[in-house]
């Protein structure tokens, strides 16, 4: 697995949407892993199985599969015995809630952004398996082009020229093999609703105002179902927040992180 990690004191995991990499989260490792950034956090960001640097894995590649590599990286980086701030952004939001429902005792707060609870329909299993099959047989390009001004939201596709090349690149590079594992995987998971409802620990749940492919009704859902949660809703934004609006998400996540973080 290819992975950043910078900084030292409580893990904050971050984990990649799809079709991205690890540099989906680049301005937070600057915020809070970053020369200058406030000390007590050690920023992790993954390339999960199929994309980035990580190893292309064709077939299908269950949540589970996603979620027990990213248990194995702590492990392999020292951290079997530490509790975790786990994050994710759409289907790293669900792969979260599966790490969630695995190893609840691993966790020490969970952030789930632009993302959903429930599992998947029969109508959305024939469309994940449909487009898995457009993307082994065409590539990105063409799905690119159809989403980028959902993925981020139109005005900033224009006015914010470098981040629509920014997740551009990143939908390009995205090896298709992987990204249709990935795509099978998710048509086949479980409702995280009863997981979410017993969580031990606290929860922020961030959506963008504008976001379509998870709504602010999807995020409401989220926050009502977990027993202690905060809801972030940031303006001027789409599916990736965290992107487009970053200093309003890192706000958003540093006072998350003051209620998990040790005392001085």
């Amino acid at each position: 697995m290819g992975y950043d990690d910078r900084g030292s004191g409580v893990p904050l995991v971050l984990l990649h949407g799809h079709p991205f990499d690890r540099t989906m989260w680049a301005p937070q490792l600057a915020a809070f892993g970053g020369a200058g950034a406030p000390p007590g956090v050690r920023v992790i960001a993954p390339d999960l199985r199929g994309y980035g640097a990580s190893t292309v894995v064709p077939g299908v590649t269950p949540l589970e599969t996603f979620a027990r590599d990213t248990a194995a990286l702590l492990d392999d980086l020292g951290l079997a015995g530490e509790r975790v701030v786990l994050g994710g952004l759409s289907m790293g939001g669900q792969i979260a809630m599966e790490f969630a429902r695995l190893f609840p005792g691993r966790l020490r707060g969970l952030l789930l952004a632009d993302t959903f609870a429930q599992a998947e329909t029969a109508a959305g299993k024939d469309a994940r398996n449909a487009a898995a099959d457009r993307l082994l047989r065409e590539g990105l390009a063409g799905y690119t082009a159809e989403v980028l001004d959902r993925m981020i939201a139109p005005y900033t596709v224009t006015g914010r020229p470098e981040i629509a090349a920014h997740v551009r690149r990143m939908m390009l590079g995205a090896p298709p093999e992987g990204a249709a594992a990935a795509l099978r995987g998710r048509a086949e998971r479980p409702d995280y609703t009863a997981t979410l409802s017993r969580l031990p620990v606290p929860a922020l749940v961030v959506v963008g105002r504008d976001d379509t492919y998870t709504p602010v009704a999807d995020a409401e859902f989220l926050h009502r179902t977990l027993p202690d949660a905060t809801l972030a809703v940031i303006e001027d934004a789409a599916h990736l927040p965290n992107l487009e609006q970053s200093a309003r998400f890192d706000d958003a996540l540093r006072a998350f992180l003051a209620r998990l973080l040790p005392r001085p």
